[in-house]
């Protein structure tokens, strides 16, 4: 099995076994994060309606004219940051987070401590 195609199967694993224990209903969403070499998006997502309830990410037009570059700590901080403030909006105050495959650290630490720090709890 050549290195990238080991990679894939760790990756897919990994996800597996952090999404078979996080359910998001519309009183607890599931906080799904997804990540690129240039952007970090974020969700709220009720898995028992099939619905977004949230998001926010470094393409929405006001974070990018603030940010200017979305591959960074400080651009998923802000992101965080903002998603907690629409979840506020919208009456959510508990989600469960989904790291999906990425370990948590750097971008997706600092985008769960940040909306942590807005009030979001999980």
């Amino acid at each position: 099995m050549n290195e990238q195609k080991l990679k894939q199967v760790r990756r897919l694993r990994r996800k597996r076994h952090v999404r078979r224990q996080i359910r998001g209903t519309a009183e607890r969403p599931r906080l799904s994060v997804f990540r690129s070499s240039k952007h970090i998006y974020a969700q709220l997502i009720d898995d028992l309606n099939g619905r977004t309830l949230a998001a926010a990410s470094t393409n929405a037009p006001d974070l990018r004219k603030e940010l200017g570059y979305g591959g960074n700590v400080k651009a998923a901080q802000a992101v965080g940051k903002r998603l907690a403030e629409i979840a506020k909006e919208r009456g959510i105050t508990k989600a469960a987070f989904d790291r999906g495959y990425y370990r948590y650290h750097g971008r997706i630490k600092a985008l769960a401590d940040a909306a942590r720090a807005e009030g979001l709890q999980f």
